[in-house]
């Protein structure tokens, strides 16, 4: 099973924001993300996905294609430039990147199910600050 990692959409208005951005790269083959270090459990993530958190719960994920070093030093994160909507789920925000094991990761939507018939963000938020979900 895979290791995934979960990382806030900066700067993204809607998740129709993000998955623009990531469409716009694909004449490259990839999008690609600056981080400061390469993960040290890098190579579990083979085949593993980035998930991408928007106002407080993970909405979809990217394959990671891998990591390539810049020439400052820093590290590219290797993206699918596709955003695949997810079952929405609660996750609080955080500062750079966190590891997400496979078996927290939340599924697919299925062929024929929205995004639309998903818990909205803000009340899968609510939920889960009740203790409810």
């Amino acid at each position: 099973m895979p290791l995934h990692m979960t990382k806030i959409a900066f700067s993204a208005e809607s998740p129709a924001d993000l998955r623009a951005w990531l469409e716009s790269h694909a004449d490259l083959g990839e999008a690609r993300l600056t981080t400061r270090y390469l993960p040290k459990r890098q190579e579990e993530m083979a085949g593993g996905s980035l998930f991408w958190i928007y106002e407080h719960a993970l909405i979809g994920r990217s394959p990671i294609l891998g990591f390539e070093q810049r020439e400052d030093g820093r590290w590219w994160i290797r993206l699918a430039p596709t955003l695949i909507p997810v079952v929405t789920q609660p996750k609080r925000a955080h500062q750079g990147w966190r590891y997400l094991a496979d078996k927290d990761a939340p599924r697919d939507l299925g062929e024929g199910e929205s995004a639309g018939e998903a818990m909205p963000p803000a009340l899968a938020r609510e939920l889960a600050r009740l203790g409810l979900v």
